[in-house]
Formats: structure tokens, C-alpha cells, sequence
């Protein structure tokens, strides 16, 4: 790859979409959390934002703020899990001074630096239950203390709490107060795992590589359709910033940056020879490659519902050459009369011959 340090012209600044382009995609999924947002972005009722790590709940709850009331005041974040309990009251609720040792000056807290704003609450699952609490009682009338300070003050704010955990199990375990839940759930949207939105990713991937372009002042190559094939079909188990550092290697490193990392998944998802087995390097790069391949296949099997003439077309190689890929990767029972070649744990999760589809 050459990469050449200059800046990106006009034409391809404006390749970078909006982020709420990116964030809503084109997928039928991410349709209906869009049309919901939409309903509600103006109401100003608290929203809670679930989904796994990575699927891009703060990118929703700024577009949230962006498109409601008090889109003039502040977007206040604060990430629960990254403070720990036993400070989170001085960060929500601020201390006048002399309050403690070290507090050498009256600081606000963020619930009145989100005055007539937004108030995100990202990771609310990872509260214990003492902060819980202090958070109940703020939001029962929106009246709050300083630290040190006996005079009551009052906030308007909007509120949109994250969590990528199961609240209801959390609430069954005793660590989630179901009062808490009722009060920050009038409203829940799901963002669904980017595996489940796979026609949006080629969209997300030009985005970020004109991103990347203009972030690093480099002119990389463009993405071809064989690597956009590849991306689409990709698991991402960290989902949009999974992708969006996978272009980003893309821009520093080329093309092989792409490979690489998932030839690194394959090989530690495969088992590999015996310890005592000595194998030549080439025989572990091409079941490394196998194990690969036999992922994308079975992803683009999956996302066209078995429908093996449609994976095909999605993968852009012949139906007889997939037929004979399914059969080598054991993703089918092999026909009577021949020698397996697999385990039956090797087969995995294919389904019987007769829900096959053509």
C-alpha cells in the first residue's frame, strides 16, 4: 500500500457521513429504533439505552439530546463504572469547601453542570446499591445537597441511562433496585449487535476509512468489494468500535491489517496439533485460513437463512464452489458410503439436510 501524506480533498471530506447516518444505517432493525427515537427525542422522558458493548448507545443518546428541548444545554456524561462508589456522590452532587479533606474548593457536581441539559448515565448497571439509592432520591423530585452544604438545590435535566447488562437478571441477583428500574426505564430502545445488522457494515466502513483518511492525512487504498464481502460477513464481537478500529489498522498498516486479525481469531478459536505434535508452519497458516473461511461461510449461511444460491451470491463465488466448501468446512452431513472426515463437534451448528435451501 502506498500511503502518501497529504490532505483529503473537499470531495472526500464529504464522504464523512453524519453520525446518526452511520449510527441508524439502513437495516430493518436499526429502522424501528430509529422511528421510536424519533418519537420520543422531544418528550424529554427518561430513556434507557441497552445493547452490547461497542453498538453505539452514547452515539444514540447525543443524537437524543441533539434532537430534543435542551438541545441548547449540556450533554453531561458520567460512566458509573469508572467511579467508584464511595466518590460518586461528590461527582453527581459536587461539595462546597472544607466539606472533607481536600476539598479545597466548592465544586459542582454533574447533575447541576446538566442543568436544563442532558444527563447521561453510561454503565448504571455497575452502580452499587448505596449510590443506587442516593440516585433514587434524586430523581423522585429532582432536588439534590451538596456535600457540605444543608441548603437544597433543584435541577431540570434530561435523562438517558446505558447498560449492556441484563437488568432484569440483575434485579433477580438483588444488585439492581427495582424502584431504580421503573424510574429509568419509562422508555427502553435496544441497539441490536452488529452480527445482526450485517447490510449496514459496508456503509459503516466507508464512513470510518474517510474518517481515518482525514484523521491520519493519508490517502490508503479504497476498500475493494472483495473486503467489504469480507467486513460484512466478519463477527465482530466488539461490534461498531471492533469495526471502526479494523479500518483504522486498515489506514495505518494496509489491506493485510484486515487478514491478520482474523487469521489471529481463527488460530486461537482453533484447537491446533498435539503438544508433542511437531507441524510445518505452513500446515498451521493453511488450517488457520480454513478455520476462516469456514466462519464466513457459515455467517453468510446464517444471515440469507441457509439459503445456500444466496450465500453465494453474497460471497461472489459460484454455487458448486460453495456446495464444495460447505461439504470440506463438514458444515453438512456427508453422504452415506464416504469416510467422514470430521467429528461431529467439528460439524457445528449447520441444520439437517432437509432445511437446506436453494
Amino acid at each position: 500500500m502506498s500511503v502518501e501524506k497529504r490532505r483529503p480533498t473537499a470531495g472526500q471530506q464529504a464522504a464523512i457521513l453524519p453520525p446518526e447516518e452511520v449510527l441508524f444505517g439502513r437495516s430493518e432493525a436499526m429502522k424501528q429504533v430509529r422511528r421510536r427515537a424519533a418519537k420520543i427525542a422531544g418528550t424529554g422522558i427518561p430513556v434507557l439505552l441497552y445493547g452490547p458493548k461497542g453498538s453505539g448507545k452514547e452515539v444514540l443518546a447525543r443524537w437524543l439530546h441533539s434532537h430534543s428541548a435542551v438541545s441548547n444545554g449540556q450533554f453531561v456524561k458520567v460512566n458509573c463504572a469508572a467511579i467508584p462508589g464511595t466518590l460518586l456522590e461528590s461527582e453527581l452532587f459536587g461539595f462546597e469547601k472544607g466539606a472533607f479533606t481536600g476539598a479545597h474548593a466548592t465544586k459542582p457536581g454533574r447533575v447541576e453542570l446538566a442543568d436544563h441539559g442532558t444527563l447521561f448515565l453510561d454503565g448504571v448497571a455497575d452502580l452499587d446499591l448505596p449510590s443506587q439509592s442516593k440516585l433514587l432520591q434524586f430523581l423522585q423530585d429532582g432536588r439534590f445537597s451538596r456535600i457540605g452544604d444543608e441548603s437544597e438545590r433543584s435541577v431540570d435535566a434530561r435523562l438517558i441511562c446505558a447498560t449492556d447488562k441484563d437488568l432484569g437478571e440483575e434485579i433477580a441477583q438483588g444488585r439492581f433496585r427495582l424502584d431504580l428500574y421503573y424510574r429509568i426505564n419509562v422508555v427502553g430502545l435496544k441497539l441490536p449487535p452488529l452480527r445482526e445488522r450485517r447490510e449496514d457494515i459496508p456503509l459503516m466502513a466507508e464512513h470510518f476509512l474517510a474518517r481515518c483518511q482525514e484523521q491520519f492525512s493519508v490517502r490508503p487504498e479504497p476498500l475493494s468489494r472483495e473486503a467489504l464481502h469480507y467486513l460484512q460477513y466478519t463477527e465482530w464481537p466488539g461490534n461498531i468500535r471492533e469495526l471502526s478500529n479494523a479500518i483504522a489498522r486498515y489506514v495505518v498498516i494496509g489491506p493485510e491489517a484486515l487478514m491478520r486479525e482474523d487469521l489471529e481469531r481463527s488460530a486461537h478459536s482453533w484447537p491446533g496439533p498435539d503438544k508433542n505434535e511437531i507441524v510445518p508452519l505452513k500446515s498451521l497458516c493453511r488450517e488457520a485460513i480454513r478455520a476462516g473461511e469456514k466462519n464466513i461461510i457459515l455467517a453468510a449461511l446464517r444471515a440469507n437463512r441457509w439459503n445456500r444460491r444466496k450465500a453465494a451470491q453474497e460471497l461472489k463465488i459460484s454455487y458448486r464452489l460453495l456446495i464444495y466448501k460447505i461439504r470440506d468446512a463438514g458444515l453438512i452431513p456427508q453422504k452415506k458410503g464416504r469416510t467422514a472426515s470430521r467429528s461431529k463437534s467439528e460439524i457445528g451448528p449447520a441444520p439437517s439436510s432437509k432445511n437446506w435451501k436453494d
